[in-house]
């Protein structure tokens, strides 16, 4: 009876020890590479951005001036609302400058500086030149045509300067003829952009505190382009902008026009200096204003110093 009890037992009891040294043994570490390896293999430095908390493909591409549909194509993104945190997008178009390598060419130094005088002569060169062959050959470059007049400058250099009339002096004041005219007071010119003012409120936000300047007015008035572009952003994907549009005005200058009510414009559209493109509103903002910004290589800078003065 016991050695019957004893072999049914000992195959439980048997199963029972294999399963207690089992659960008694932890479980082999599981490290997951993935993130290394895409942290390790990714590219980084210039032309390169890596996501942080917080970032959008949106505020990306105006951090560095691009239209973000381009930064998306650069990096293969289908979703342009599916970026993730540590990940490296290309933020400049492959082949751009600051993609590769700049490598100064060495400054050629010479045995000595060649002097000239204002009428290009060497000095000196004359004077060997006559000492050579006994023949005056000065001044050197002069394609003046032969005439009797001027066969008697070259031997009486005194005598001519005495017949030439002399060239009055500028005014120590006197500025360029560009400089006296005044400056257009609804255009401005810079950089090959001209501006005029988005809007005709009183500037109530300054560059120091916004990063742009803010325009009050009235609900609904007209928000206008600020210079010729192509509208590069329409929509409300940025925090803290509300109704947003951005014009790419060329390759270095973006303009952006935020808290509007409503949007006239599309993306891709391409708009003229002065044409509404928005309604003042107060999306996004304590009360209705324009906030304007104007950022040259994505980052912002002074708009009064492009705008014409009022």
């Amino acid at each position: 009876m016991i050695n019957r009890f004893s072999s049914s037992l000992f195959p439980a009891l048997l199963a029972l020890a294999l399963l207690g040294g089992c659960a008694s043994k932890s479980p082999a570490p599981v490290e997951d590479r993935s993130q290394a390896l895409q942290t390790k293999s990714a590219p980084s430095g210039p032309g390169y951005h890596t996501v942080k908390k917080g970032d959008t493909l949106y505020s990306i591409a105006l951090e560095y001036g691009q239209d973000y549909r381009e930064v998306a194509g650069w990096n293969n993104i289908t979703d342009p609302n599916r970026i993730m945190i540590g990940q490296s997008l290309r933020v400049l178009p492959p082949g751009a400058a600051q993609d590769t390598a700049v490598t100064a060419a060495p400054v050629q130094t010479g045995t000595g500086v060649e002097q000239r005088s204002l009428d290009g002569e060497v000095p000196g060169a004359a004077a060997a030149a006559a000492g050579s062959s006994g023949v005056k050959r000065e001044p050197r470059g002069n394609k003046e045509p032969y005439s009797d007049a001027a066969y008697a400058r070259l031997q009486n250099p005194g005598a001519a300067a005495a017949v030439l009339p002399a060239v009055p002096a500028k005014p120590a004041d006197a500025k360029p003829e560009a400089d006296n005219k005044a400056a257009s007071s609804t255009e401005a010119a810079v950089e090959g952009v001209t501006w005029s003012w988005p809007a005709a409120g009183k500037v109530v936000g300054n560059f120091s505190q916004t990063k742009g300047v803010d325009i009050a007015g009235k609900a609904g008035d007209p928000v206008q382009a600020a210079a010729d572009g192509k509208v590069v952003y329409s929509g409300s994907g940025l925090r803290g902008y509300g109704q947003l549009v951005i014009i790419k005005h060329n390759g270095t200058f973006l303009s952006a026009y935020a808290h509007n009510q409503k949007i006239l414009v599309k993306e891709g559209q391409s708009v003229k200096r002065g044409q509404k493109i928005a309604e003042m509103g107060n999306t996004d903002s304590d009360s209705v204003k324009l906030h304007f910004e104007v950022r040259r290589q994505g980052k912002p800078v002074e708009p009064l110093e492009f705008l014409p003065k009022r």
